[in-house]
């Protein structure tokens, strides 16, 4: 493992707060509602409950962005920690909407939120007129205060119904969907270029029915971060990972970094450079019903603009001439 600079206190914290954020407010803020209830604050969480539901189809009906939220110093430790960086290629004109594919997931999928989830990188100034959504799993906007927490950020649903909206109400939308999604994560382990991506292609049939353009996207260092613990598909760990999955909707992943002193092991990721590299849009004509050959032409022209943009910047960040992006 290469020489690592040693993370301050406060850093340790802001690096914990992305993962940890959600526990505590599934385990600590959560039973305070109910808590709350019993009290003579009851007015409070019966209030914000009513809010809950009123405000039930805003997750999948744009969202409502914070600048304040994603303007938190926190972000710009955690950004610097790394640190974590965007790099433009080309110009995305307000005029359009785009659907982004964003490889690969990674464990915690630090580039991705750092870049489209704040302004920790500058992405408003780097893109102007484009609104970043990066979609996630849908049953966390049915969970209150995670919900207000994530649609602050630029969070959206990954359903159907949320894409469908943002790519067809007003210009300048870009929709990053992790297309290899949390199955891509279970094999994340350093030095691989693995994406799971052959298969999946309601993104680009969605794309397709909105005439949104493409826009690929690397991000370098993702799966360097951290180490994870694989198990053979016998085994019963491995079955335990994919009944967690099957009821949570994510992988139970055994994972690593380094600790709070030199040289230990820990929950902290590693201070490795993280790159995400924008690539270049890509057009494509709005059908309201592709076929699957179109489809799969589509499919295959992005999969091609991927390896390109992979090939241009993998010696500048980190990997071999001669490591290739394997599609699975």
């Amino acid at each position: 493992m290469p020489c690592l600079k040693q993370p301050t206190h406060f850093q340790s914290l802001i690096l914990l707060q992305w993962p940890l954020s959600y526990l505590a407010m599934f385990w600590i803020l959560q039973p305070l509602l109910i808590y709350l209830l019993f009290t003579s604050l009851w007015p409070l969480p019966v209030l914000y409950f009513i809010w809950f539901f009123l405000d039930w189809k805003t997750p999948e009906q744009g969202g409502r962005h914070s600048a304040w939220v994603r303007n938190w110093c926190a972000w710009t430790h955690l950004k610097n920690y790394f640190p974590i960086t965007i790099l433009k290629t080309k110009d995305l004109s307000p005029k359009h909407n785009y659907l982004m594919g964003v490889h690969p997931h990674g464990i915690l999928t630090f580039g991705a939120f750092c870049n489209f989830c704040t302004e920790a990188t500058g992405f408003s100034k780097i893109f102007p007129g484009i609104t970043p959504h990066l979609a996630t799993l849908s049953w966390f906007f049915k969970i209150p205060l995670v919900r207000e927490y994530l649609m602050a950020k630029g969070v959206c649903s990954v359903s159907q119904p949320a894409i469908d909206y943002l790519l067809s109400h007003g210009t300048g939308n870009l929709v990053g969907i992790v297309v290899g999604g949390v199955g891509e994560a279970l094999q994340s382990v350093p030095n691989t270029t693995t994406l799971i991506l052959q298969k999946r292609k309601g993104f680009v049939r969605t794309a397709l029915q909105h005439g949104a353009h493409l826009v690929p996207t690397f991000t370098f260092g993702e799966t360097e971060v951290y180490e994870q613990v694989l198990f053979h598909k016998d085994s019963w760990m491995y079955k335990f990972q994919s009944c967690f999955r099957s009821i949570f909707g994510f992988y139970f992943c055994i994972f690593y970094g380094r600790g709070f002193c030199q040289g230990s092991n820990g929950l902290l990721p590693y201070s490795l450079p993280i790159i995400t590299v924008v690539g270049e849009p890509l057009p494509l004509p709005k059908i309201e019903k592709p076929s699957p050959e179109v489809v799969d032409k589509y499919h295959a022209l992005y999969m091609d603009a991927l390896c390109k943009l992979f090939d241009q910047h993998k010696t500048q960040y980190g990997c071999s001439a001669t490591q290739k992006l394997l599609f699975v």
